[in-house]
């Protein structure tokens, strides 16, 4: 059949000579592929359930998350660490689908210029971040990363974070309506709050209302929506326990019957 379609005179020799039809055949293929692959995203709901307890952004949070992505920040640093030693050695234990079950659009990345940040939030003091983000000398000599003096005078939209709330829950986020009504008053006292704690370590005042606040916000709640997962030896026995179990018929699977034994 192959050598049918690739012979001097055959099939796909044809389509060759017909540059329209055999581009839009191509487009054609490329779509149906397309389709296949994103379907079940919008089709399967709750492929990604959300941890017990596991709430979404707060208000501050949100905003600061949008400048996150505003900044570019998601181009030098993953959130995603994968299940192997010498990550969960470095950045902590691996991730799981259940945090990202509110990230919209998910932040996972796959180049760190800079390190990972899924389980930055409560590293680090509010300053040490108000002052990375100002000069990132200051906290990381050899860092190589810009900086961003302009997100402590630049103000914080509070006035539209209804309407990005309203987006979310729009995408599956739970936002009641009292709090996408009462966001601005919710994000500022949480601003208020953690600039008094940046002006308690010594940093600069008056920082409430502007954007580095929910920036920092959203940098410290990285990695503490859920329970982390098992530590590396915990994930290893529960991995041996499962290959024990496979091994003797016990592991529930397609290839045991209920009762779990082999078919």
């Amino acid at each position: 059949m192959l050598n049918r379609l690739i012979k001097a005179d055959g099939r796909h020799r044809l389509l060759e000579g017909w540059p329209l039809v055999f581009s839009i055949l191509t487009t054609l293929a490329i779509l149906v592929g397309t389709v296949v692959e994103f379907a079940p995203i919008f089709l399967v709901r709750g492929s990604a359930e959300p941890a017990p307890g596991m709430q979404p952004w707060t208000p501050l949070e949100a905003a600061g998350r949008d400048i996150y992505v505003r900044e570019g920040c998601n181009n030098c640093h993953s959130q995603m660490i994968r299940p192997f030693r010498d990550e969960v050695e470095r950045y902590g234990n691996y991730s799981t689908a259940a945090e990202s079950a509110y990230d919209t659009p998910f932040l996972w990345g796959s180049k760190r210029t800079g390190p990972d940040l899924a389980r930055v939030g409560g590293k680090y003091p509010h300053l040490w971040h108000v002052r990375h983000m100002e000069d990132p000398r200051s906290t990381s000599p050899r860092s190589i990363m810009p900086r961003y003096p302009w997100l402590l005078t630049r103000r914080t939209d509070f006035d539209g974070l209804p309407g990005r709330l309203r987006a979310l829950r729009a995408v599956g986020l739970p936002y009641p309506d009292e709090v996408i009504a009462n966001a601005p008053a919710l994000a500022r006292a949480e601003a208020e709050a953690l600039a008094a704690e940046v002006a308690a370590q010594g940093g600069p005042e008056r920082l409430a209302d502007k954007e580095i606040a929910a920036l920092v916000a959203y940098l410290q709640r990285l990695g503490t929506m859920t329970e982390p997962p098992p530590a590396e030896d915990a994930r290893e026995a529960h991995e041996a326990a499962e290959v024990e179990q496979t091994i003797e018929g016990t592991q529930p699977g397609p290839f045991t019957t209920p009762e779990g034994q082999r078919p």
